[in-house]
């Protein structure tokens, strides 16, 4: 076999290349590997099932493979025949069963997947800023609908204590990027991580904005909120953590950030409450996210295909159930990984 030999001008073309991705992806510290591959199983029982019951519905929210993962489903363990559908909003794909009650009144599920995420980094504000002033810039073309991702959601309004906010926060700000970070830097400074009381965890703008405190729904619902206040859009995105010096494991719960869309960049994501968690890691999170992670859906108020009959879901990580039309929370969950290998 021959071998092939670039020339010296598309050599020169291709480190070009090489030195613009890494100019483009660069931030002031990288905190973890670029990317991780691991076995990730979702498991849940359904149970104390009714024996009166005459149907059982299943919803489990699938992820999917885009720019920034590589999923592929090794095996979908259920007691009922499943369909794999998406709902339209946002794309969000699940995996749908529906049942009549077994003699044992419990219905267990199990999904694997082999998952490759890698870092998101669009660069630091500097670079993000810099690009934001730049002339001539054609926009990103982007799937998801910017009319629906200035509008509320019902825990995240767009006026009122929000608009204030957004006001007194970024109102002095000029360009998107500008406008974004000074919201991220209020949030980081006024609020903490704490999983204490009631309230918490739901995403609810306002309630965080009052009670300056909670978990990451809690830290970026009101950041969503100020920028879709400011004609931004903005979007929610939750899944999965992986503990970053384990190579296995049960995970607790979910993990969410979310991401502004500037009209020379395109999306950029942020994780505050990572931020919060990790201080040496603030300016890190305002335009990356690392790879200790797996993302599961996107968007909040969501409706569920089939649809479901009961109200739309404030947002989609753990499976949604319904008996005889009823929401219906009696369930075991169980969520781990196991590391395949680690990209260097």
């Amino acid at each position: 076999m021959k071998l092939q030999v670039l020339s010296s001008s598309l050599l020169a073309v291709f480190s070009a290349c090489l030195l613009a991705a890494a100019q483009t992806t660069s931030n002031a510290q990288t905190f973890s590997p670029p990317a991780r591959t691991f076995r990730f199983t979702y498991n849940f029982t359904v149970k104390d099932i009714p024996s009166e019951t005459k149907r059982v519905r299943v919803w489990v929210p699938v992820p999917q493979t885009d720019q920034h993962q590589t999923v592929r489903v090794l095996a979908v363990k259920a007691p009922a025949k499943t369909q794999m559908t998406s709902e339209s909003e946002y794309g969000n794909r699940m995996m749908y069963a529906e049942m009549q009650n077994s003699a044992e009144g419990k219905a267990e599920f199990t999904l694997e997947y082999e998952v490759t995420r890698r870092e998101y980094s669009r660069g630091d504000y500097a670079q993000l800023e810099r690009k934001d002033k730049e002339k001539d810039q054609k926009p990103t073309v982007v799937l998801a609908s910017m009319k629906r991702l200035v509008a509320p959601d019902s825990l995240i309004p767009v006026d009122g204590k929000i608009k204030a906010l957004a006001v007194d926060v970024t109102g002095s700000q000029t360009g998107t990027v500008a406008k974004a970070k000074a919201a991220y830097d209020y949030l980081f400074t006024n609020m903490r991580y704490d999983k204490t009381g009631s309230g918490w965890g739901r995403g609810d703008a306002v309630w965080a904005c009052d009670a300056k405190h909670g978990n990451c729904t809690d830290f970026h619902s009101p950041f969503i909120g100020m920028l879709r206040a400011d004609g931004i859009p903005a979007r929610f995105d939750i899944g999965f953590p992986l503990p970053e010096n384990k190579d296995k494991g049960d995970i607790a719960g979910y993990h969410c950030w979310a991401e502004f869309y500037a009209t020379k960049t395109g999306w950029i994501p942020v994780d505050i409450s990572e931020a919060w968690k990790a201080k040496e890691k603030e300016n890190y999170f305002f335009g990356s996210v690392d790879a200790n992670r797996v993302q599961f859906s996107t968007g909040r108020d969501i409706t569920l295909s089939p649809k479901q009959d009961g109200p739309p879901l404030n947002y989609f990580i753990y499976p949604y159930v319904e008996v005889d039309g009823k929401p219906y929370d009696k369930l075991d969950k169980q969520f781990s990984f196991e590391e395949v290998k680690r990209a260097e």
